[in-house]
């Protein structure tokens, strides 16, 4: 990926001055915009890999550019920072209680800080932003590894860098290829998934795990999340759920939600 375009938004000369400073500092290119129409002038012309939104007047400006950005095309999917005014100058430039309960913001920081309060958010975003997952996709069937496979070969963000045919070639495949998530199937010969799933996540446990079968009964899911597995989709919903499912693990977070819920509350099945 080449060089990170970083758009800044705010009309306050001497934050804008070190932070530009901090950013190209790091080798980031960065845009200025004092004032909501130039910042959406950039935005449509350079295309940027993240926003910060400061401080500008009128009050009420930040938030419209901030929902200007979220319904555009071209950035409502770039990591967006938010940074409010000081509590003391809030009632001329702050966002408005009504308007911080619709934020849509990765981030959502208050004034005063500086170069070094905000660089390991900045970092951190960018990082999530140009990382590429890689994926180990296990399953006894080629037509199921094929599907996924160009499922997946769709994604920028995302790279499948092997497959397995059961449990035990999956356990030996991690070691070899350090994947970032594992696609696992249930059922399979040799050693099933629920069992490699239990082995990958003693020996590997930075390794996501993400169960994708049709055998998609609570039980399994239970036992899944039990012996590690950050995420259960049934194969039939694969279509639709897979690449949000990689991602939301890879980050650390459950997927479904109700995953966690459901290992949490389990009660053998009974409903109550």
């Amino acid at each position: 990926m080449g060089s990170i375009r970083i758009l800044l938004v705010d009309d306050e000369e001497e934050f804008t001055a070190g932070l530009q400073s901090a950013l190209m500092g790091k080798g980031y290119e960065v845009s200025l915009a004092a004032n909501k129409s130039r910042a959406q002038d950039l935005s449509q012309r350079e295309k940027p890999d993240l926003v910060i939104l400061g401080t500008i007047t009128p009050r009420g400006d930040a938030f419209h550019l901030h929902k200007w950005l979220r319904q555009s095309p071209d950035t409502c999917d770039v990591p967006l920072i938010v940074i409010d005014a000081a509590p003391a100058d809030r009632k001329t430039k702050g966002w408005r209680w009504s308007e911080g309960m619709q934020l849509e913001a990765d981030e959502y920081l208050s004034k005063p800080l500086t170069s070094d309060d905000l660089m390991p958010r900045i970092d951190g975003l960018i990082e999530e932003k140009t990382k590429t997952i890689k994926v180990l996709i296990v399953d006894d069937h080629a037509v199921v590894r094929e599907g996924v496979r160009a499922l997946l070969g769709l994604q920028d963000d995302i790279q499948v860098i092997g497959e397995a045919v059961d449990g035990q070639d999956a356990i030996e495949k991690v070691e070899k290829l350090a994947p970032n998530v594992v696609l696992m199937d249930i059922a399979m010969p040799v050693m099933n998934g629920l069992e490699a799933t239990k082995q990958i996540m003693s020996k590997y446990p930075d390794t996501k795990i993400l169960v994708l079968t049709q055998h998609d009964e609570p039980d399994n899911m239970y036992v899944a999340r039990q012996i590690g597995a950050q995420g259960f989709i049934p194969k039939k919903a694969a279509s639709s759920d897979l690449t949000s499912g990689i991602r939301a693990v890879d980050a650390g977070r459950y997927y479904p939600k109700s995953f966690a819920y459901v290992s949490a509350n389990w009660e053998g099945g009974s409903g109550n």
